[in-house]
């Protein structure tokens, strides 16, 4: 057997074993979802990076740079400060806002601050489309990962990174999803900087880079992309930097991190321990992807440039754990999509509109059901026309990016916010950067389902229910400087949480499935 395949096998199997070790110690629902509410800042913050990152990272960012040149860097000077504006703007005020509501969902969260139902509905769809296609993007860059690493084809390479992927969530709980991140964040860094260094050490540096690429062709060189793609379209610009730099506050799946913190005291280390983990990777896989023109003249597939680079600067050992890191990006992604993606149909939609009186045992099966639904979508969609990974990643962040945005950040930071403005916004916001990506416009789709959206929010805001004075009284003790969450809300938190986290937790320590194949799982 090839030691590229003994490395990612190996890699499996630790990876499902830490998964089983924090699911024997998790004892209770909010374990299962938010870690407890103990994580501390230096995992908060792999975490929060890692999920955001996905495979998107190592294979759509540098294709994107392959084909179009330093323009590509825009992206990530964005997101080197996106750290800074996400946890900055809303850890501490959602930490406390979350744990005074008693909420441990992201759409939960916004029914219960806006204190409207159509609030929840208009979130749950919006979520459930924008994870998709989040999820999409992570089988096929798992697809390409392992087809390349097993010389397989497309589609058997695929079914094997999505079976280990479902097999690792259904076993995974926060706290494993939690520390695995931390795992997998190492390798990242570590496989991307060491394919970095030496793709510059085989070309000369930043100045042998730019020596070649002004030969081959000088608008590779320029801010406006390769062939000047991009002249004069300054909007499009602001919508590269504003995209990573902005679009985390309104992304379910990142800011939910936010509710997880030990204390909301650990944003400001939280938020630091991000930005420099950001600093050593964000921009490294575009000059990656500017160092494939050099190396790599006739690559067909733009987003196997790392993968590529891996194995031909690295011996078989090294080159595969550097493989393994884009499975390890996409892996702690995926995991914390499934699990937020089952949560929002079977206890948002399943248990509070269609079967209110629905037992735990018919909420996990639901929650499979819509875990194991959304997978099999996504491969076929795969299978059958599958889009490029970077594409899917700026259409689904986008969307949700543009239609939660103002929701989340008025949510803490505007005490008379309400349902109304939240419905338009949403709405508006969303359906803006959709319509705008579909059609295509010169100026860029992100840059202005944003502006909309924040307008869309104040204008509703002004027809819609006033705030009541509970929600106020919550949203000032939320706010104050030295606010203190009380006693009585803490020890109400082992007892007031969705049924959805026993489900699962029962599924995975003790269901005839689990133990009939070999996992006797009994919780200690």
């Amino acid at each position: 057997m090839r030691v590229e395949v003994i490395v990612l096998i190996c890699y499996f199997i630790g990876m499902i074993g830490i998964g089983i070790y924090w699911n024997k110690r998790a004892k209770k629902s909010e374990d299962f979802l938010l870690g407890g509410r103990s994580m501390g800042p230096f995992i908060t913050a792999l975490t929060l990076q890692t999920t955001a990152m996905s495979g998107y990272m190592f294979m759509g960012g540098p294709s994107l740079a392959y084909q179009v040149g330093w323009f590509a860097v825009f992206y990530a000077v964005g997101d080197a400060g996106g750290a800074i504006i996400n946890v900055g703007l809303l850890a501490k005020r959602m930490r406390r806002l979350s744990q005074i509501l008693d909420c441990i969902s992201p759409v939960e969260y916004l029914e219960k601050r806006y204190e409207s139902i159509p609030v929840k509905v208009i979130a749950s769809v919006i979520t459930i489309f924008g994870l998709a296609g989040y999820v999409l993007a992570q089988f096929l860059a798992a697809g390409k990962t392992l087809s390349r690493l097993f010389d397989f084809p497309f589609v058997p390479g695929l079914i094997i990174g999505v079976t280990v992927i479902l097999f690792y969530t259904f076993v995974g709980g926060y706290f494993a999803v939690a520390w695995t991140d931390v795992i997998q964040g190492i390798i990242m860094v570590s496989a991307v900087l060491g394919v970095l260094v030496l793709s510059l050490k085989d070309i000369g540096g930043l100045t042998g880079l730019n020596e070649g690429l002004g030969k081959l062709d000088p608008t590779y060189l320029s801010i406006w992309g390769k062939d000047l793609k991009y002249e004069g379209a300054y909007s499009v610009i602001a919508g590269a930097v504003g995209i990573y730099l902005i679009g985390y506050l309104g992304l379910p799946h990142v800011v939910i991190k936010h509710m997880a913190l030990a204390s909301p005291k650990e944003a400001k280390t939280t938020m630091i321990y991000a930005t420099v983990w950001n600093q050593l990777f964000i921009f490294s896989p575009y000059i990656i992807g500017l160092c494939g023109i050099l190396l790599l003249p006739n690559l067909k597939d733009h987003e196997m440039v790392i993968p590529e680079l891996a194995f031909k600067l690295f011996p078989g050992v090294i080159a595969a754990i550097a493989l393994t890191a884009i499975m390890s990006a996409i892996m702690s992604t995926v995991a914390a999509l499934l699990l937020l993606t089952g949560t929002v149909l079977s206890i948002d939609i399943y248990k509070r509109w269609l079967r209110p009186e629905a037992q735990d045992r018919d909420v996990v099966k639901m929650s499979r059901i819509a875990i194991l639904g959304v997978t099999i979508i996504g491969l076929i969609i795969a299978i059958i026309q599958p889009p490029h990974v970077f594409g899917l990643v700026i259409f689904s962040f986008g969307v949700m990016s543009c239609a939660f945005m103002p929701s989340y950040v008025f949510a803490v930071w505007w005490k008379n916010a309400n349902a109304g403005g939240a419905v338009v916004s949403m709405l508006v916001g969303g359906l803006t950067n959709l319509i705008c990506t579909i059609i295509g416009t010169k100026i860029d789709p992100f840059f202005i389902g944003v502006v909309v959206s924040f307008l869309a929010f104040i204008i509703g805001n002004r027809f819609g229910k006033p705030v009541s004075p509970e929600m106020k009284e919550s949203f000032e003790r939320a706010t104050a400087k030295n606010a203190v969450i009380s006693t009585r809300i803490e020890a109400a938190q082992s007892k007031q949480l969705a049924s959805e986290g026993n489900a699962v937790e029962q599924f995975v320590f003790g269901s005839d499935y689990m133990i009939n194949r070999g996992f006797n799982l009994t919780c200690c």
